[in-house]
């Protein structure tokens, strides 16, 4: 089964200096039918102006991903890291028994695309922690973060396999699916189709209670894919 949801379907929040698009309910976007998908909670889709950014703010037992897709984010926080991503480059922060930060643009020309994710974590009040690195570019699927770190992976405090898909030409990607998995597929650029279903840019799509997954991918497909509980 696959059910696919359109990128004019999320929600969209205009705030001026900051362009955000939910794939789930988040802030004063509330849609009963899209709350998240197992473990994942927010996939937010944002652009933020130049000089612009989120001030300091709290968070409590969340794993937060965050994927920079264009222009440069300065991460600052309550652990004492002040640090810059550009684009490629991913940051976990596990928020665990609280933490503060901001994130802001600090190009005075360019606008900041990145994605924020949140991820409920399966172990509470843990000391927080922060991740940052940029993975080899290279085709097919790559594990970003697991719960055991396999592979040079992130950690991530849930039973949660992240991965970033790329592909620099046509191909077909072969993925199995164990029966209490599911599957939810962020495209971030590109095509990638499945079946009957093709996913453009901003679509998302939650698979499950099939065996093996056949990615049909387009020339320069980035996309997310997260196996989950």
């Amino acid at each position: 089964m696959i059910i696919k949801r359109r990128a004019n379907e999320r929600g969209l929040s205009n705030h001026g200096w900051l362009n955000s698009w939910h794939s789930f309910s988040f802030a004063n976007y509330y849609d009963p039918k899209h709350m998240g998908v197992s473990a994942l909670r927010v996939i937010n889709d944002d652009r933020v102006t130049a000089g612009a950014g989120f001030g300091m703010h709290s968070h409590q037992d969340m794993e937060i991903i965050s994927y920079i897709k264009s222009g440069t984010i300065e991460h600052e926080d309550s652990m004492g890291n002040i640090l810059q991503l550009t684009a490629g480059e991913f940051q976990l922060m596990s928020a665990g028994s609280g933490i503060t930060h901001s994130e802001y643009n600090p190009s005075s020309l360019s606008d900041l695309e990145f994605l924020q994710i949140w991820i409920q974590p399966d172990v509470y009040g843990i000391e927080p922690g922060y991740q940052q690195k940029s993975f080899p570019v290279t085709d097919g699927l790559q594990l970003i973060a697991s719960p055991d770190a396999r592979n040079n992976s992130f950690l991530i405090h849930q039973d949660t396999f992240l991965y970033r898909i790329l592909q620099s030409e046509q191909r077909t990607l072969l993925i199995p699916l164990a029966e209490s998995r599911c599957i939810y597929l962020y495209t971030i650029r590109g095509t990638i189709s499945h079946d009957s279903v093709t996913l453009n840019s901003g679509d998302g799509a939650i698979i499950k209670n099939i065996n093996e997954i056949q990615l049909h991918c387009s020339i320069g497909t980035e996309a997310l894919l997260f196996d989950l509980p």
